[in-house]
């Protein structure tokens, strides 16, 4: 320990001083007395504890912050990926160009499911306009830097979309329509329509009927693209997004399922590679009745047994009561007619308290609230017997749910937090929750949830039943 440390607590440090006495009673001083010495003082502490000593243990905070970021890892690059990306067969100069479609004002910043949501509407908008769609980077942060910090651990600031998903939304092939064009990379659009003899024509949002049912929208938007023969094609949204969470986040969505769930869009849908690795890698923990039916990307067959719960935490607690000042309902998907659930908050709009609590009911279940919905789909679902949970949720949280649910006679609790993921699947394990709740017997989803939706209008597009998609 320091010296000027020992020095300052010295009582703490110091045996108790003492005199030795001699044999001699002659020799004992007579009016001298002896105490214990206490050195401390506040003069002391000042002495040790100076102001340059202390700015300079301020100075060193950022540093073992940084030092705790750095050791948590640096993420991966995918520069594999990336590489499989250049090389797609339609980034090929030598091929027949196509028209190209990009909207240059999607959606980054936001969490994966906003941007997915999007990327298919815009994709589907290309499709039926016979355009090639240009996807882009899931992009975090529009730094130099190729990371960013977020809770305090580096996370990419660009993630390639073929880290996340495959098929037409990422320059997949559409076997269901070969012959329309496949979507290219915004690096491949950058390289032939970014030169300076390339002239980008431009369409606005200005005038777009944006609060229209979505198959009003897309007419529209069709119209004005045939009329188009440049082949460097701009949406500019400045005005107006083109599809907001206004449109996501209501019915007027649904005018075009049949359209959207029979287009390659959907029907051509796979996770990536990644992602199914990933869950082939955790059969242990999911228990397919064969390992086969996890390396299946198209299969309608579910995990027998498994029902996967959405239990958002986090941002939800200050969201959820956001949602009932708002008067919000469900996001547009989970409102199709062939769910059984329904959210319905008119009994409640003139008492802001009760209206308060039915939101938190279905937003912010209690443990309590969970283990009793999870025993009424039991009793219609007799023979589910694990629970799968998607959540953001830290660890120790889900033990109570864990302890619960074994007393009432589940076999078991799987979370998000027990997937065995290496550093790339990491940065993509939201994409292996959602590929898990896809093939689950069951799903029981946050109606308030982009995540919950785009889970549910995955497995109704494949075919599975809607009464096996339920909410809390």
């Amino acid at each position: 320990m320091p010296r000027s440390v020992r020095a300052a607590f010295s009582w703490t440090f110091r045996p108790e001083e003492y005199v030795l006495l001699t044999t001699s009673p002659s020799a004992l001083p007579r009016a001298t007395k002896y105490r214990r010495r206490y050195s401390c003082s506040w003069r002391s502490f000042f002495r040790v504890f100076t102001l340059r000593k202390v700015l300079g243990s301020v100075t060193l905070v950022p540093v073992f912050l940084l030092l705790a970021i750095i050791c948590q890892g640096i993420p991966p690059n995918y520069e594999d990926i990336r590489s499989f990306e250049h090389h797609l067969p339609q980034h090929s100069l030598s091929r027949h160009q196509p028209q190209y479609l990009r909207f240059p004002g999607h959606l980054w910043g936001f969490g994966f499911n906003n941007v997915l949501q999007e990327a298919i509407m815009m994709s589907y908008l290309a499709y039926v306009s016979n355009v090639s769609f240009v996807f882009e980077d899931y992009t975090w942060s529009h730094l130099p830097l190729p990371w960013t910090i977020y809770d305090f651990a580096l996370r990419p600031a660009r993630i390639p979309f073929n880290a996340l998903i495959s098929g037409p939304t990422a320059g997949g092939p559409m076997p269901s329509a070969p012959d329309a064009p496949r979507a290219v990379s915004a690096e491949f659009y950058a390289q032939v329509c970014g030169g300076p003899e390339s002239q980008k024509y431009v369409i606005t949002s200005q005038n777009a009927p944006n609060d229209a049912d979505g198959d009003v929208m897309i007419d529209w938007w069709v119209n004005q693209l045939a009329s188009v023969q440049q082949p460097c094609i701009e949406i500019d949204s400045s005005a107006h997004v083109v599809f907001d969470s206004f449109f996501f986040g209501n019915p007027r969505i649904l005018s075009l399922w049949e359209s959207l769930t029979k287009s390659p869009m959907l029907t051509d849908f796979a996770w990536s590679p990644l992602v199914q690795a990933a869950v082939s890698r955790n059969f242990a923990l999911l228990q397919p009745e064969s390992a086969k039916d996890l390396y299946n990307a198209h299969s309608r067959k579910s995990l027998a047994g498994l029902v996967a719960l959405h239990l958002r935490r986090g941002d939800y607690k200050r969201h959820c009561p956001n949602l009932a000042k708002w008067g919000a309902d469900y996001m547009g998907i989970n409102q199709h007619p062939s769910l059984p659930d329904r959210f319905d908050r008119t009994p409640y709009a003139n008492d802001t308290n009760a209206r308060l609590s039915y939101y938190l009911d279905h937003c912010w279940p209690s443990t309590e609230q969970v283990i009793e919905r999870l025993r009424g789909i039991r009793r219609e679902y007799p023979g589910l017997r694990r629970v799968y949970v998607l959540s953001n949720e830290w660890a120790w949280s889900l033990d109570g749910l864990k302890n619960a649910l074994e007393e009432d006679g589940w076999d078991d609790l799987v979370s998000s937090t027990d997937i065995v993921l290496d550093s790339e699947q990491k940065h993509v394990a939201m994409a292996v929750d959602m590929a898990i709740a896809e093939k689950a017997e069951v799903f029981i989803g946050n109606g308030f949830s982009s995540l919950s939706s785009n889970v549910i209008m995955l497995r109704l597009a494949k075919g599975m039943e809607g009464e096996s998609n339920r909410f809390l």
